[in-house]
């Protein structure tokens, strides 16, 4: 089976590299082109493109699939079968219909719920009790294709945007592998999706990262896990940001913001209902430090009755 990949970050490139364990026939990949990366800016390769060139595979990295000479490019490879996992193009009809088996697409949610762009992050945000990877056969609206192959898994109280994307990450990438294997043996049959269920997640952006103290613990506490490690959930402290790595619930009441205690357990601050013990902080050019580091260091900077986001 002539299989094309498409993919961009490391949640694709791990997709990639199990296919090719499984000894799949990649005969080209598709990824996002070079972008500028860390501090010199400098242009940086995909995760999935650096794997593939230390495969020997051939790499496309057009700007857009709706070029009529990209789609004609697509269509010389002849492949198969497309699998798509975070790409971050569009695919139109045009392409969705070019491998002979379509194009399949690893979405790190249970589909129809969390469609879009952050399903990771937005599952962990509301309080759902699992997550998982559908893979679907895709259509051209936006990951609503038959599913073919689902895959669960519990969200623990512990689990981080990042913890629950590397559990994902290597569940997709075993869905993905078997779901190439029964598709090629014609074992694989679509569901279509309910409607009626799907919900929606959002881009991430770093303004909603900031910590609106007037909201409720346990709200904000799920936020915290939910945005790290990017954008990182913030605030400020005597006017200086303050980034809130980890957090638990806490005990105590006042004006949202207002310290309630400090102590090597951790700092306690009131919300608009209950309060949040933070227990990992990064203040302005440090680096991530537990709180009872930095109690020990700089406890005067944390001073009972003093009001976060001031």
């Amino acid at each position: 089976m002539r299989i094309v990949f498409a993919g961009t970050p490391e949640f694709a490139a791990q997709h990639l590299q199990a296919l090719l364990d499984a000894g799949r026939q990649i005969v080209a990949v598709y990824t996002q082109p070079d972008r500028p990366a860390g501090r010199g800016q400098k242009l940086a390769p995909s995760p999935v493109k650096q794997l593939a060139l230390q495969h020997g595979i051939a790499v496309y990295q057009p700007q857009t699939l709706r070029d009529p000479a990209a789609q004609a490019e697509l269509a010389a490879l002849k492949p198969d079968l497309m699998v798509v996992v975070a790409y971050g193009l569009i695919l139109p009809q045009v392409v969705l219909d070019t491998p002979r088996l379509g194009c399949i697409n690893s979405h790190a949610s249970l589909l129809p719920r969390w469609r879009g762009a952050a399903p990771i992050q937005r599952a962990i945000q509301a309080g759902d009790a699992s997550s998982g990877v559908t893979v679907m056969q895709m259509e051209a609206g936006l990951d609503t294709g038959p599913m073919l192959l689902k895959v669960s898994t519990t969200i623990t109280a512990a689990d981080t945007g990042g913890s629950l994307h590397d559990r994902l990450a290597q569940l997709g990438s075993a869905a993905v592998v078997e779901a190439v294997s029964k598709l090629a043996a014609g074992e694989l049959h679509g569901e279509v999706q309910d409607d009626s269920q799907a919900t929606y997640a959002h881009k991430l952006n770093k303004d909603e990262a900031r910590l609106d103290w007037s909201r409720p613990a346990d709200e904000l506490e799920r936020l915290i896990r939910a945005f790290n490690p990017w954008p990182i959930c913030h605030s400020t402290l005597n006017g200086e940001p303050l980034k809130v790595l980890a957090a638990s619930l806490g005990e105590g009441a006042g004006q949202p913001g207002e310290i309630l205690a400090a102590s090597k357990d951790g700092l306690t601050v009131a919300c608009g209902t209950g309060a949040l013990r933070l227990t990992r902080l990064q203040l302005p050019g440090g680096k991530p430090l537990s709180f009872a580091d930095l109690y020990n260091s700089r406890r005067e900077q944390f001073a009972v009755g003093l009001v976060l986001g001031q």
